[in-house]
């Protein structure tokens, strides 16, 4: 008789995986990705405007066991209603006879955690390896998450966050401290109070106007930009791209239609180096100290693919994982509120 597909639900998910479990697996992933491996197709539409989309992002690498289609929305009335704004299923199908072999019901964990090792293995190869001062705006899921996996790569000390709400900003800061009590986290006057004198910069917001600007961006900083990755968003201005010493991208393709590079004129647009080929040692990530150095990530198919395999490592077998927290860092510890 044959069986069916597997279940996993959002609660395993998040206490079997955190991001420090899938970096290398992302890190690889991005590798075969930027050397022309496999496919990474994204379609993104808002049913909901500015307060909801989805994402639908697809992948396959040659030699893998699997290939998986993501479906992920992200909704504030979700989170108006008590929950996170994140949610979504992860569908992983045989990659020898294109059955389905299960289904990852993660509410959007693994999209979290995946963005956020991408995040870490930018600022591991382009930041500053003396950064202590991390500027964050946003306060929600990726500005904790971001932040975390950050500071186990870089020894950061203190943390300006500016959020549009203060209360949510009082969550993140307190959210942090409980993972990282030597980190001293503060509410910054607004985004420039945040930009300026950060070694490493962190936006990850859902804004449509450019909220980062040139002149604010000192000489020597590092950027991941992860917030804006889809068409109508953006978070850097065009003068601070322009700005930039260097530009790394997860996907020259995405990036072209998605999100902050996509807005500046064809004739602006440089050839980006790919975060995947940073990795693999073909292209650099800083060059010297001076260097303002920006990641945009819009995030593909490839990392859900690799956290997906990491999921079912964990959960299908009958051991307990090794080599991950009993509670990994997760989206409902920053969202605590019902109006978050």
């Amino acid at each position: 008789m044959t069986r069916g597909p597997a279940y996993f639900g959002p609660q395993e998910i998040r206490d079997a995986v955190g991001y420090p479990d899938v970096l290398e697996p992302v890190a690889a992933a991005l590798r075969d990705y930027s050397s022309g491996l496999g496919d990474s197709p994204a379609a993104v539409f808002a049913p909901a405007g500015r307060e909801g989309d989805v994402h639908v992002k697809s992948a396959w690498l040659p030699g893998r066991r699997i290939f998986t289609v993501k479906v992920a929305s992200w909704f504030l009335e979700r989170a108006r209603r008590g929950g996170t704004p994140g949610s979504g299923v992860i569908a992983v199908f045989d990659a020898e006879t294109g059955d389905l072999r299960a289904l990852l019901e993660d509410e959007h964990h693994l999209s979290d955690v995946r963005t956020a090792a991408a995040g870490a293995l930018a600022a591991r190869t382009m930041a500053r390896r003396d950064s202590h001062v991390l500027g964050v705006i946003g306060s929600g899921t990726q500005a904790y998450l971001q932040t975390l996996a950050i500071a186990d790569e870089l020894p950061l000390r203190d943390v300006r966050v500016w959020g549009r709400h203060a209360s949510r900003v009082e969550d993140l800061a307190r959210a942090l401290h409980a993972r990282r009590p030597g980190l001293r986290v503060v509410a910054a006057d607004g985004p420039r109070a945040a930009c300026e004198g950060a070694d490493v910069l962190v936006t990850a917001t859902s804004s449509t106007e450019p909220l980062v600007h040139a002149a604010w961006l000192t000489p020597g900083t590092h950027v991941n930009a992860v917030g804006a990755d889809d068409p109508t968003k953006a978070e850097l201005s065009p003068e601070a791209l322009t700005r930039a010493d260097r530009i790394v991208v997860d996907s020259r393709e995405l990036t072209a239609t998605h999100g902050d590079l996509s807005r500046l004129p064809t004739t602006d647009r440089r050839h980006h180096a790919e975060l995947g080929e940073v990795l693999a040692g073909t292209a650099p990530g800083r060059a010297g100290d001076d260097e303002i150095t920006v990641c945009k990530l819009v995030g593909l198919g490839v990392q859900d693919l690799a956290a997906a395999e990491v999921v079912l490592d964990r959960l299908s077998g009958p051991h307990t994982p090794e080599g991950t927290t009993p509670t990994p860092a997760h989206a409902r510890e920053v969202h605590r509120r019902a109006d978050a």
